[in-house]
């Protein structure tokens, strides 16, 4: 079973219909229990980082996800807030990934969205990616490179467009939103 962190976040019922084209059973939910003994989680995100972690503060949960044993894949917003800090709202993160998560310059040209490359891509969740297959992309703020980075892209400046570090993947586009290629790397997470 998949679990699905349930917050404010938005994105929850693409990422479980997504998971339902690939045949994978999940469940939506914030009960520690089935969080903890899940064989996957996934913590996708859409919103604004301060008032999102603020939730998540409130019921413990970002306690919990640092301490998951299990694969764990976030998703954009999910991705940012599991790093250390974030200039949205000056948002302290869970500090899994020690990086920052900064705004893109200049103010006329974010969003970054739609559908972009990635370039250095590694591990084994981007087995059978092609380095001219599009991902798509909606966000305003980014991580920088660093250590953890897996893949990069390229908009105003080139960014982290997936972490990894032990058990924890991250994303910065949406997979469930990436038709094909997307497919592909969410069940290149599920046979994790």
């Amino acid at each position: 079973m998949i679990a699905i962190i349930k917050y404010n976040g938005g994105n929850v019922i693409s990422v479980q219909n997504a998971l339902k084209r690939l045949n994978a059973d999940s469940i939506v939910t914030d009960d520690f229990d089935l969080i903890k003994n899940a064989d996957k989680v996934i913590f996708p995100g859409v919103g604004e980082a301060s008032s999102t972690m603020k939730l998540l503060r409130y019921k413990g949960l970002d306690k919990l996800i640092p301490t998951l044993q299990q694969p764990v894949l976030g998703i954009c917003l999910g991705m940012q807030l599991m790093c250390g800090s974030n200039e949205e709202g000056n948002t302290e993160g869970m500090g899994i990934f020690d990086i920052k998560v900064k705004k893109f310059p200049p103010e006329d040209l974010v969003p970054h969205m739609g559908w972009n490359t990635l370039s250095q891509c590694q591990l084994p969740v981007f087995s059978g990616i092609e380095s001219e297959d599009d991902l798509y992309f909606v966000h305003s703020y980014y991580c920088e490179l660093s250590e953890y980075t897996t893949s990069v892209c390229n908009y105003i400046l080139p960014f982290s467009a997936s972490l990894q570090k032990n058990n924890f993947y991250a994303t910065q586009f949406h997979p469930e939103k990436s038709g094909r290629v997307g497919n592909e790397i969410l069940n290149n997470f599920l046979k994790l």
